[in-house]
């Protein structure tokens, strides 16, 4: 029996069409990958990457030549002056909170100009859990901005926000768990000018989680001063088994470098252990796996569109990072299409997931994700909070006929059987 013999000859009908319908989005998504891919070539090349930049260092690192190596691809892939890419940073709320904590000092404001963070960097910030440890525990305010209803930045607002203390704005380009869509690198450029016009010392930073290679640029090519992101998703390539990175202007990233070590320490010290081939050659992969997972996005959005499924992006819109809305709308269907993703997963398939509070979040999440390395949102996975209208968040996959197979079979068990 064959991969698809065991759908009803309507699912496979319609799985034949829409192959052929996402075709020249595909082209598109191939084309963006062979951009990227040359331009991480070119840094291995300019970097000269070589067999003693994978031996691991140990102790206090001192002196980590792979280390140094790798930085400077990064810095130059992501357009940035200076880069830290390090094992120490444990997930993207890390990489972001040392970034807020290693540029933001007591007295100074932080304004989030693209409505609420992301769930883990309230309490980050300090507006749930018990506030140790956060920004507001520091002295260091909080204020945001709401997007209009046309997902536009609110400049009225901002403007009247726009205190003297206030030190940096940031931008999250994905969704995150809200309904709106995510910012292309077109869109951001539009934000940084407008936000450049009102206050143009203000240090801008960008959460660039799940974006890294779905467009040919990155916010920091379009005038944000600094972004940060996790090496489980994108940049690590489905390899890297941990890690994340910070790049962008020289003084800022060598002040998260003393955030995340000590002051006299920042950038020069930091074992890298054994994973500076995982982070090489998952970096190198990160252009090709990235257009896989996106490939697999688009015919999910086709997929489910020829069943009255409303998600988003839609197939044939631009993409810029890997997650897709799906608005089930019931909460049961949102469980057996999670349970579904689990189920067609390469590890802990027989495992059954159920919603569960999970430390970060304000509801109960339902999460599939049976994959190699923990938490790897490059890896094919599934989850959202079980809050009306049930938007459940697909993102990753290492390849695309992973993310074809797992999705064919979630449909088939939710509106087939």
């Amino acid at each position: 029996m064959t991969w698809n013999e065991q759908f009803p000859p309507a699912l496979r009908q319609i799985i034949m069409e829409v192959e052929k319908q996402i075709q020249p989005k595909i082209l598109e998504l191939k084309e963006i990958a062979l951009e990227n891919q040359a331009r991480v070539l070119a840094a291995f090349r300019h970097a000269q990457v070589s067999e003693s930049h994978l031996a691991p260092s140990t102790g206090y690192g001192y002196d980590d030549l792979g280390r140094d190596a790798l930085e400077k691809v990064y810095a130059e892939v992501f357009y940035s002056e200076k880069a830290m890419v390090r094992p120490q940073i444990i997930s993207g709320t890390h990489a972001i909170a040392t970034a807020l904590f290693g540029v933001l000092r007591p007295g100074d404001k932080l304004i989030y100009a693209t409505g609420t963070p992301y769930d883990t960097l309230q309490e980050v910030i300090g507006l749930t859990g018990n506030g140790i440890g956060s920004l507001k525990e520091f002295g260091i305010t909080y204020d945001q901005v709401d997007l209009l209803p046309n997902e536009e930045l609110d400049i009225t607002t901002l403007k009247e926000k726009l205190t003297p203390d206030v030190k940096m704005i940031a931008l999250q380009r994905s969704r995150g768990y809200a309904s709106r869509k995510s910012f292309t690198i077109e869109k951001m450029a539009t934000m940084v000018q407008q936000i450049r016009q009102l206050a143009p010392e203000v240090i801008i930073f960008a959460d660039n989680c799940y974006g890294e290679f779905a467009e040919v640029l990155e916010p920091t090519a379009v005038g944000v001063d600094l972004i940060a992101g996790s090496l489980i998703k994108n940049p690590g390539g489905g390899l890297a088994k941990t890690g994340g990175y910070l790049a962008g202007r020289a003084n800022l990233v060598e002040a998260c470098g003393y955030r995340l070590t000590t002051p006299g320490v920042g950038l020069e010290g930091g074992a890298m252990l054994g994973t500076l081939p995982e982070m090489f050659q998952g970096f190198f992969l990160a252009p090709h796996v990235v257009s896989q997972a996106l490939q697999g996005a688009v015919f999910t959005a086709a997929l489910l569109a020829r069943h009255g499924i409303t998600s988003s992006p839609s197939w044939d819109e631009p993409r810029t990072d890997l997650i897709q809305l799906i608005e089930l709308q019931e909460e049961e269907a949102m469980i057996t299409f999670c349970q579904a993703i689990q189920k067609f997963s390469p590890v802990d398939a027989h495992v059954l997931p159920l919603p569960a509070y999970m430390p970060g979040y304000e509801d109960d999440i339902i999460m599939a994700a049976g994959t190699f390395v923990q938490g790897a949102s490059i890896e094919l996975s599934s989850d959202g909070p079980l809050r009306a209208p049930y938007g459940l968040y697909l993102q990753g996959g290492l390849t695309y006929e992973h993310v074809k197979l797992a999705v064919c079979q979630a449909v088939h068990q939710v509106y087939y059987q």
